[in-house]
């Protein structure tokens, strides 16, 4: 199942969260124990300029969220306690979507 988060950036925080992403693409044995953990298969990142306002779409592909979540928030592997910091202090709130399809094969 796929999981979608969609966060505004905060503006001054752009270069920070790029660099970030930047470290995760280089770092994928860590990311990769980390997906072992949660249960995750498949993560991506996409950054969106809307009028000026950037737009995080994370999204995160799982057999079961609430364990894939319940791992990271207890998770003490570096990388997940970096992800946290840093993403805590890049992101700000939230944007609402509405779910207007989805199927399952």
């Amino acid at each position: 199942m796929i999981k979608l988060g969609i966060r505004k950036v905060k503006p001054e925080e752009e270069s920070r969260l790029r660099e970030w992403m930047s470290q995760l693409n280089s770092r994928h044995p860590e990311v990769r124990e980390t997906f072992r953990q949660e249960g995750v298969t498949h993560e991506q990142a996409r950054l969106i300029n809307i009028s000026g306002e950037l737009i995080l779409i994370y999204a995160m592909e799982a057999a079961d969220h609430a364990k894939a979540a319940a791992a990271f928030a207890q998770s003490t592997l570096p990388i997940d306690v970096e992800h946290k910091r840093i993403m805590s202090q890049v992101l700000g709130a939230i944007v609402p979507s509405e779910l207007l399809f989805e199927c399952h094969a």
